[in-house]
């Protein structure tokens, strides 16, 4: 609103201002999470390192903080190379399609109270859109490949994605009855002013469980990496992929991670919200709190790379469909029936 309001004392009308502002708003934000996701994965690489008793990356940088930069670096002068039956065009856009829609998904996930690009009454279903999406990257990279492991493994991949989508479909609807809006700022305020108002800690726990395994599943993360199981299908639909292609592929995943983190902090623990609204936790400023909790996440998911094994793809989809799907769908009923008996206790 102060870009806007300066710009329009410049001379430009409401409209040019508002517009220029959102564009430059929305482009530091996107480059501050493309900056930052070069320590999440140095992160990663160094919760791994410490469950093995390793150093982890150590050299470039001091404690190795420029080794994602570095490995970028190496990916981005490397030449591209396309295979010659392949189909070109289609190969080149599937990983542009996939980081695209990783960073869209941002627009609608509120960093503070009043800190969203879109502020958006169905920031819900927009965000299910967008991650439903997402699996055509991987569809059109295997099937531009013209390999057959790389088709075997985005197929693969969709049959994953959209196994693991439906329950987490069902796990919003759970949230949403629960905070009796689809627009996910209203949903962090239902949550109320400290942890006791928290989804985490309320009936729907086991759907924060079932959203946690899920989101695992979705963004391909071990134990779920089916897609990539170098054993089976020789690194998956991104065989072909080299150089900068490659580097966008796996920028779209961690992309998606982090994402995916910050829907479960927003849905389940309060979004912006301190833990407990007293000093000095409220002075604070709402969006490290929102951070620490993207951190406590991705935490998570990285120790469960470190020690769980991985699945068999008949026990994925089993875990899916037969576990899963049946308890979210009881899940939804059950929450359906709390709202309505107590509603004066639930929601907004």
């Amino acid at each position: 609103m102060f870009f806007t309001n300066y710009l329009q004392h410049q001379g430009l009308s409401y409209a040019w201002s508002w517009t220029i502002s959102q564009v430059v708003l929305i482009g530091v934000a996107e480059v501050v999470l493309l900056v930052s996701i070069a320590f999440w994965i140095l992160a990663d690489r160094k919760i791994w390192a410490a469950v093995q008793m390793r150093r982890g990356p150590n050299v470039v940088g001091v404690f190795g903080l420029l080794q994602t930069f570095a490995d970028a670096m190496k990916f981005m002068f490397k030449e591209p190379i396309i295979p010659a039956a392949a189909n070109k065009v289609i190969f080149i856009l599937a990983p542009l399609v996939t980081t695209t829609l990783a960073f869209a998904g941002w627009a609608v996930v509120p960093l503070d109270n009043g800190w969203v690009a879109a502020d958006i009454n169905v920031g819900v279903l927009y965000l299910f859109a967008i991650s439903s999406l997402g699996v055509y990257g991987v569809i059109m990279g295997g099937w531009a490949s013209n390999s057959k492991y790389a088709f075997l493994a985005a197929l693969r991949s969709a049959a994953q994605m959209v196994s693991y989508e439906v329950s987490i479909g069902f796990v919003i609807i759970t949230v949403l009855l629960y905070a009796g809006s689809l627009n996910l700022s209203d949903i962090v305020r239902a949550q109320g002013p400290d942890i006791r108002g928290w989804y985490l800690l309320s009936p729907l726990f086991p759907m924060f469980v079932i959203f946690f395994v899920s989101a695992l599943a979705e963004t391909q993360r071990p134990p779920f990496d089916l897609l990539e199981a170098e054993s089976e299908l020789v690194a998956g639909f991104m065989v072909e992929y080299s150089s900068t292609p490659f580097l966008l592929f796996f920028l779209g995943e961690y992309v998606n991670i982090i994402l995916l983190c910050a829907v479960m902090s927003v849905m389940f623990l309060g979004g912006w919200l301190p833990p407990v609204a007293i000093w000095p936790f409220t002075v604070v400023p709402g969006v490290i709190w929102f951070v620490i909790k993207i951190a406590i996440m991705f935490f998570m998911i990285s120790m469960v790379k470190a020690f769980v094994p991985r699945y068999r793809y008949d026990q994925l989809m089993r875990l899916g469909w037969k576990v899963f799907l049946p308890t979210s769908m009881a899940w939804v009923a059950l929450t359906a029936a709390i709202v309505v008996l107590f509603r004066h206790h639930v929601g907004a």
